[in-house]
């Protein structure tokens, strides 16, 4: 305290001239006589360039390594929605990349400024065979960057892929298209570095026309993978596309029950409708707007009695759908006798996806009821016990709280479609409620 008072004494003591010198690490005074100058201040404050992040209360450094922030970015890649299929590139057929490609190419002309005629030459047929290379290589590489990897899609989508184009065929034509790419690179550049070492005019163009020889005799032969890209592309974008906020009503049932004849009635979808099992080949999309609401109708494929390793793929298109989309089930019996299921087997089917997709909201619907009999249809094949009473009721009514409609007679419709509206209601609500849970646990 007495350094520091006797150092203001001095500072302004009027006998006193000095100057205050901060070029050493401590406070230097140099006296100059016939100088007057006052004291100043210069303070220092170092950069913090440690980053922190906040761990219970307390500032932790941490340093983020590359493997890190590979997984990290690969895992916001993840698609958390469906629609990947509709972004899907524009694929161009292997005959239109390669005619396009030469033609390209060929318009290339040598650097301006080279009077030697051999190096002349060999300059254009170095840069023809490198224009040729990358016309061809920079679409597939663009192709193979915008089809996603199965791994990050929708498990719906993931579904829809192995269940449509057959188990591995997608990775494999991927797979086949990089090969493609990764040859034509490598004969490109090797011919490209041979046509720039000619030493003759003649030996210039001979190496540029065996470069280019070469290059459209390993398009040729492999070019075929792009095609199958091409179809694999047009395939895809054509999948309906499911909004996963929208209340969606997925019906249900064994083959030729009616399925496709509801989905006309309540919705905008048109499937078609002929009387022999799997019509429906695929997932149809339609739409219901009640009171200004918009809702979503799909029309699946039946479900025989059988295991699921002896399913075929349009089952599997089903039980995916259900497994992987937020539905509500509209499930549909026929026990008329038409539909070539006998109403046994049916009930078999019906409780299998009862007990599996309980957690469902579930609307049961006896279709064809204008032509349902007193007595129940017995098939030969019926397990005929009188002792299983769940099945003799199930036989002549459906299940409990089923509702009966007739296509034919209109009859049961208007109360289906109100039905159907309190059901679709419900499953808004539900949507909503389990967002609002999701939202509230990445919060806390």
């Amino acid at each position: 305290m007495s350094k520091a008072y006797n150092l203001f004494q001095l500072c302004h003591s009027p006998s006193t001239n000095f100057l205050f010198g901060s070029s050493k690490s401590h406070i230097g005074l140099y006296m100059i006589p016939g100088w007057k100058v006052y004291p100043t201040l210069h303070f220092c404050k170092n950069v913090q360039t440690t980053t922190y992040e906040v761990v219970n209360a307390s500032y932790v450094p941490t340093a983020q390594t590359k493997e890190e922030k590979e997984i990290k970015d690969k895992s916001s890649a993840q698609l958390d929605t469906v629609g990947a299929f509709q972004k899907l590139p524009i694929v161009m057929p292997s005959v239109d990349i390669l005619y396009s490609a030469l033609k390209k190419a060929k318009r290339v002309s040598p650097t301006k400024g080279i009077p030697n005629i051999a190096k002349r030459e060999r300059n254009r047929g170095a840069k023809q065979l490198d224009a040729l290379m990358k016309e061809i290589a920079v679409p597939l590489r663009t192709y193979l960057e915008n089809f996603p990897k199965k791994k990050y899609l929708h498990p719906y989508e993931r579904s829809l892929i192995e269940l449509t184009l057959g188990d591995g065929n997608y990775e494999e034509v991927l797979a086949k298209v990089n090969a493609l790419r990764k040859n034509v690179v490598s004969v490109g550049k090797e011919h490209a570095s041979l046509c720039a070492k000619s030493l003759t005019k003649r030996e210039a163009e001979e190496r540029l026309s065996e470069g280019r020889k070469k290059i459209e005799e390993i398009f040729s032969h492999e070019g075929k993978a792009v095609d199958a890209l091409l179809h694999i592309a047009k395939t895809l974008r054509a999948m309906p596309v499911v909004d996963l906020e929208t209340p969606t009503l997925c019906l249900v049932g064994a083959p030729n029950v009616g399925k496709s004849s509801l989905v006309r009635i309540l919705s905008t979808g048109k499937p078609e409708i002929c009387n022999y099992p799997f019509t429906t080949r695929g997932i149809l999309m339609g739409h219901i707007a009640f009171n200004y609401q918009n809702f979503q109708v799909t029309d699946t494929p039946g479900l025989l009695k059988r295991c699921d390793e002896d399913r075929n793929n349009l089952e599997k298109l089903t039980l995916a759908v259900l497994s992987h989309l937020p539905t509500a089930i509209l499930y549909v019996h026929d026990l008329s006798g038409e539909c070539g299921t006998s109403p046994s087997d049916q009930f078999v089917i019906y409780k299998e996806i009862k007990e599996r997709f309980g957690g469902h909201l579930w609307l049961d619907v006896v279709s064809k009821c204008d032509l349902l009999h007193k007595s129940p249809v017995v098939f030969i094949t019926d397990d005929d016990n009188p002792d299983h009473v769940e099945l003799a009721r199930y036989r002549k009514l459906g299940p409990d709280g089923a509702i009966h409609v007739s296509i034919m007679s209109k009859a049961g419709l208007n109360e289906l479609k109100v039905r159907v509206h309190e059901l679709l209601t419900s499953q808004m609500a539900k949507i909503k409620s389990e967002k609002s849970n999701q939202e509230n646990l990445v919060i806390s």
